[in-house]
């Protein structure tokens, strides 16, 4: 697996490219916003947000666009409006420093794990034990039937198809898919949950709820 560091500090660069390496990764370095941008596919990218020549969230943004890798935010921006914005930016995973070595490789191994799932040339295409999830033509087919999902359900179910079977919170789905942080919404989450699985059917075992935290999409058999 090859990550692509941008981190213009070279005292934490070179700790973190020497623990990705111990860990099994090969580790590109960029200190720029214009040398991210040139670099060369990779399978995730480690983002400072505090770049010396891009705001972090304008480089995060059109990496995603250009070719959808995922991307963890590394910034010591910790207040809730930065991390809204962050993960409103594309950003798969947010985390702030000062953080730990142990905890920032369980964080890439998640993201990298929600990676997985079988998908299209295309990438458009999300497969998990017979239901599959288009995100261009935005369906929903079980067993070959097609699942009439509103706008909403559609996007709850993509949001945990892309986690790849890990737990997504309440909270980072109510801001993926309704933007916004307020608290009221879980509620409402439920219900859009609620009426998912009734539309799913059989294969609404497979959208779990995860006590005390939120849901996620998992494969018959699995402890939830």
């Amino acid at each position: 697996m090859r990550i692509l560091l941008v981190e213009d500090d070279h005292r934490v660069a070179g700790a973190l490219t020497g623990a990705l390496r111990r860990n099994g990764y090969e580790v590109l370095r960029a200190a720029t916003a214009a040398d991210a941008l040139a670099a060369p596919a990779v399978d995730l990218v480690l983002l400072d947000l505090g770049l010396p020549d891009r705001d972090g969230i304008e480089v995060c943004r059109e990496l995603r666009a250009r070719a959808g890798v995922p991307v963890i935010a590394v910034t010591a921006r910790g207040g809730e409006p930065d991390r809204v914005r962050g993960l409103r930016s594309g950003a798969d995973d947010y985390v702030v420093k000062p953080f730990g070595t142990a905890e920032l490789l369980a964080r890439i191994e998640a993201v990298l794990r929600r990676c997985m799932i079988r998908r299209t040339p295309e990438d458009q295409l999300l497969a998990v034990e017979g239901l599959e999830i288009d995100l261009g033509r935005r369906t929903v087919v079980v067993d070959g039937r097609l699942v009439p999902l509103t706008r909403k359900e559609f996007d709850v179910l993509a949001v945990l198809a892309r986690a790849g079977g890990a737990a997504v919170s309440r909270d980072r789905i109510v801001v993926e898919v309704w933007q916004t942080t307020f608290e009221g919404m879980s509620r409402t989450l439920d219900v859009h949950v609620a009426t998912m699985r009734r539309k799913l059917g059989q294969s609404a075992i497979l959208v779990q709820t995860v006590r005390g935290f939120g849901y996620r999409l998992s494969a018959p058999g699995t402890d939830g």
